[in-house]
């Protein structure tokens, strides 16, 4: 894997490091029980960072102890970032879906790529992250926190 957030912007890495640290329920679109499936490690290691899951999926099933629901729209209490595990064809709704249900940001895993949909999320007020990783992100910003601190 190349560095490439340590090239990143460094409004970027804010952004990366707000969603992170100031957020607790994330989203997990794609999320089902088919352990060799991203979305289901990642998911995985938001729980042992401390972030509650929700599992969205058609057939919302429960993953990770965590009750599952079809749709975003289908989650009866707020969340506050929706992680997409999409193909960029289909991250765009997702992404208009999670503005709509006010969620507080929008991440696109990596390789899911709509600048337009991003664009969309940002003029909305969301905090929007594109084509990076969670689990990835976590254990570099603990790293950068040990060092300042």
């Amino acid at each position: 894997m190349s560095d490439v957030a340590a090239a990143a912007p460094a409004d970027e890495q804010e952004t990366i490091r707000r969603v992170l640290e100031g957020t607790e329920t994330w989203a997990v679109v794609g999320l089902s029980n088919n352990t060799s499936r991203a979305a289901y490690g990642v998911a995985r290691v938001l729980q042992q960072h401390g972030k509650r899951i929700v599992p969205v999926h058609p057939s919302a099933e429960t993953v990770h102890e965590e009750q599952g629901y079809a749709t975003l729209a289908d989650v009866p209490f707020p969340v506050d970032v929706v992680d997409v595990f999409v193909r960029s064809e289909l991250a765009g709704d997702v992404a208009d879906q999670a503005v709509a249900i006010g969620a507080k940001a929008v991440w696109f895993q990596l390789d899911v790529i709509d600048e337009d949909a991003a664009q969309r999320v940002r003029d909305a007020g969301l905090d929007m992250v594109m084509d990076r990783c969670p689990a990835i992100e976590l254990p570099r910003l603990a790293a950068t926190t040990t060092k300042e601190a």
